[in-house]
């Protein structure tokens, strides 16, 4: 199984961001973000936000660069995915 990571292609509190995600539990990909230094506040839902600078890191440690489309069919795949959850009808009104 694997530790996946997509390329920082998102923009936010000036520095570019990638996700980073296990296709096999949460336990290792907590794990894996511990030993890269990436504090477990960087976890939402079901993946880190990882950044630019650790991406390195990453990949030295054994993590696969995939395409941000691969990276979810794969947790998908794995039954991790937690994805948002979307408003209600309620909320739109």
């Amino acid at each position: 199984m694997a530790i996946l990571i997509d390329a920082p292609n998102w923009w936010h509190r000036e520095r570019w961001w990638g996700h980073m995600v296990s296709d096999e539990s949460y336990d290792e990909l907590h794990d894996f973000a511990q030993r890269l230094g990436v504090p477990r506040r960087g976890f939402e839902r079901d993946h880190y936000d990882i950044p630019e600078h650790l991406h390195g890191s990453a990949l030295e440690a054994g993590a696969q660069l995939v395409s941000s489309k691969e990276l979810v069919t794969r947790l998908r795949a794995a039954g991790l995915r937690r994805p948002k959850p979307r408003p209600s009808a309620e909320h739109l009104a």
